[in-house]
């Protein structure tokens, strides 16, 4: 049986979660949808086919919604919008991932190919595992958090929501990353990251406070 898969945003995020989703075979058609719609009909090989919110009206019609919008709390707010309107949001697993059975990964999460996610991790809605990211044991991570490209995470670390993780940035095991804040790219976390803030450097700062 043929399945639909609509995906809201269109961007180069949408497109890794469009290949990704092309890469399990569960999806026989794969659809955008995006603001820049009409101006935009077209991202890589699949279709834009409406905006936003075109996708709250017509959500029932297709098989599985992903929203793939990059930022954490752009991501949060479409996929509650969504959930709220009855839609059916999927997560996508790239199958050269390597994930635990024992992982629990809720609804609306990409983990995309070579990442890792180990034993008794738990990841929380909307999250994005990027490529060859790596969720050790036991870690647990909330809504809307993005792990970044070869970012790691030590065993037992635990992330709040609508955090940023950088590329290549890497924690020490049980630490804890509050809600809202960002790891600079290649950072080394050794200790514990409060709300709001950006940490960066080796071993990580904090280097700026967010509203």
């Amino acid at each position: 049986m043929s399945k639909s898969l609509a995906i809201l945003g269109a961007g180069g995020h949408g497109k890794v979660v469009a290949d990704a989703a092309r890469a399990t075979g569960d999806w026989e058609h794969i659809f955008f949808f995006d603001d820049s719609y009409p101006c935009r009909e077209q991202s890589g090989d699949w279709k834009i086919v409406g905006n936003f919110s075109d996708l709250l009206d017509s959500h029932s019609t297709y098989d599985g919604i992903f929203v793939a919008i990059g930022c954490n709390k752009a991501r949060l707010e479409w996929f509650n919008k969504l959930k709220e309107k009855g839609a059916h949001i999927v997560s996508i697993c790239h199958p050269a991932a390597v994930i635990s059975p024992s992982a629990s990964i809720q609804d609306g999460c990409v983990v995309c190919a070579l990442a890792v996610v180990n034993p008794d991790a738990i990841i929380g809605y909307a999250c994005i595992i990027n490529t060859g990211a790596i969720v050790e044991h036991d870690c647990v991570l909330n809504e809307g958090v993005h792990l970044s490209p070869n970012a790691t995470l030590a065993g037992a670390a635990k992330v709040g929501s609508c955090s940023w993780i950088g590329v290549g940035a890497v924690t020490k095991q049980q630490i804890d990353i509050g809600s809202n804040a960002i790891v600079g790219a290649g950072a080394v976390v050794i200790d514990s990251v409060p709300d709001n803030v950006v940490v960066a450097g080796v071993p990580a700062k904090t280097v700026q406070t967010l509203c």
